[in-house]
């Protein structure tokens, strides 16, 4: 499997659980700022949690995970490609060594993860790999390129349509949901949100 040209990405289920979290992570990769990437275990996982807290989404989710696979086409890093390196590693949370594995298989930069204590610099670096958390991760994408990840920004807040929501309303939002940090950012560039 070659590695990508862009920066590259791992998303976490943890981090495309809450929508609004992997609205905002999905639109920054549509944009072109990073490759998103994922797999079908950590699709099964986002998934399974979500049905679990809300059981009226049962059944309902294929929606909007076939959405997300619309929209980044080439997310997935195939099983056959992280299975066989998953035996060889580990991490304090075993259920989360196939993240690692597909991070690895998929040749990515970083792991976009709200649980960095269960994936420790020491175990990731010799892989040349970080764990970020998405508010860092999305400030990033800010600070490398205004731009395109406010304009990425005002089309995730122009398609909220029920409701619809203010700037303010946004970066509510996004606060809520444990992006403080780039809340306060779109909060200073509401007017171009």
């Amino acid at each position: 499997m070659a590695g990508h040209a862009r920066f590259t990405a791992v998303l976490d289920a943890c981090v495309l659980y809450p929508v609004s979290v992997a609205d905002a992570l999905i639109s920054l990769a549509v944009a072109g700022l990073y490759a998103a990437k994922w797999t079908a275990q950590i699709e099964d996982e986002w998934i399974r949690n979500l049905e679990l807290k809300r059981p009226e989404l049962c059944g309902r989710l294929s929606i909007r995970r076939d959405q997300m696979r619309l929209t980044v086409p080439d997310w997935e890093i195939p099983n056959e490609a992280w299975q066989v390196l998953a035996p060889c590693l580990s991490l304090p949370d075993p259920d989360d060594v196939h993240v690692l594995a597909a991070a690895i298989a998929g040749h990515a930069d970083c792991i976009v993860t709200a649980n960095l204590k269960h994936f420790p610099d020491a175990v990731l670096r010799p892989y040349g790999i970080e764990a970020i958390h998405p508010d860092d991760f999305l400030v990033a994408q800010l600070d490398l390129d205004e731009f395109t990840a406010l304009a990425a920004f005002r089309d995730m807040r122009e398609r909220k349509k029920n409701p619809t929501l203010n700037p303010e309303e946004f970066a509510h939002a996004l606060e809520r949901n444990g992006l403080v940090v780039t809340a306060s950012r779109l909060r200073l560039a509401a007017a171009l949100i």
